[in-house]
């Protein structure tokens, strides 16, 4: 038996933000961009608060500050806007305060407005979260904003939906349904990348939200989070791990994640803590290891880690 989960309602296609009727007296969690890039003004809100300080990698204690500030307040509902990282912070603030949740993507890579999934730092750590409390009820998905997203956040948006569909695809709790999203997703993010067509992209990331969301990722994005707790952004981190991942499993998608991954042309990145320290932190990470398709022992990921620090993993 499978069950699948989503948000009760996805709304998607380009200006579907401006055509959505928000509720008044919402609270708009964001990043300090969303005002200068015009996305607020874009979202045409009435009688509004705004928390705008949201950070890359958020922390709990981000979290904590949302929930001193507003909890007492008359809040009809929460908005999340931007990156994983806000929609992450909004989904958490949200389930914590009981609040009607509407998630709104601006980069398309972490499938965050479609998941169950929230990702923050505990103790200067990455942590990841699952509860269906963190469902949005509305999700919406407007390509408008892709137009405007930096090179930089396009390919550390882009290689994290890859990463996550075609790890999701080999977890071994996928399902016909999760792999055949999965597999889609990865179909058209390609064809959008090689293509430079935007509306495959942000439809491949809407997929690859839906199919991993219902499985799991796996050992590339274990190996993944210690590079991010070093400060690397945690797309440009899986460029790396998921490549390396996907040839230790032997996965169908290694080659055509690589090809991928040179034609974005990522600078090489090596972790500074000890490989051995970081493998013992990384074997923590049930959520992902135990749905990897291959057992992983601490030799196996001190290995990896060493070869992604001797640039060796594009050769």
């Amino acid at each position: 038996m499978y069950i699948i989960k989503q948000p009760s309602k996805i709304i998607f296609g380009k200006h579907s933000v401006s055509k959505y009727d928000f509720p008044e007296n919402c609270l708009l969690i964001t990043s300090k961009g969303a005002k200068q890039r015009g996305w607020i003004e874009y979202l045409r809100l009435k009688n509004y608060s705004l928390f705008d300080k949201v950070e890359n990698n958020p922390s709990i204690e981000t979290v904590e500050k949302i929930l001193s500030e507003f909890s007492n307040t008359k809040i009809s509902s929460i908005i999340g806007l931007g990156g994983g990282s806000a929609l992450d912070v909004a989904k958490f603030s949200a389930a914590k305060m009981n609040k009607f949740k509407i998630m709104i993507p601006t980069t398309f890579g972490s499938g965050s407005e479609v998941t169950r999934i929230a990702v923050l730092k505990i103790n200067g750590k990455k942590k990841s979260f699952h509860d269906d409390k963190f469902f949005a009820n509305t999700a919406i998905v407007d390509s408008e904003f892709i137009s405007h997203t930096p090179e930089n956040v396009f390919k550390n948006s882009a290689i994290d939906a890859l990463a996550q569909c075609s790890e999701g695809f080999d977890s071994k709790i996928g399902n016909f349904y999760t792999k055949f999203l999965c597999e889609r997703a990865f179909d058209y993010l390609e064809s959008g990348i090689l293509n430079e067509d935007n509306e495959k992209i942000v439809l491949g990331s809407l997929f690859s939200g839906l199919g991993f969301g219902n499985c799991s990722t796996t050992l590339g994005h274990a190996l993944s989070y210690v590079f991010s707790n070093e400060g690397i952004s945690h797309g440009h981190a899986l460029a790396f791990t998921t490549t390396v991942a996907h040839k230790f499993n032997d996965s169908k998608f290694y080659s055509r994640f690589l090809k991928i991954v040179k034609k974005l042309n990522f600078e090489s990145i090596k972790l500074q803590s000890n490989s051995h320290n970081a493998a013992d932190l990384i074997l923590t990470d049930k959520k992902h290891l135990d749905n990897n398709p291959k057992l992983v022992s601490h030799e196996d990921i001190v290995l990896l880690l060493e070869k992604i620090n001797s640039n060796n993993v594009l050769n």
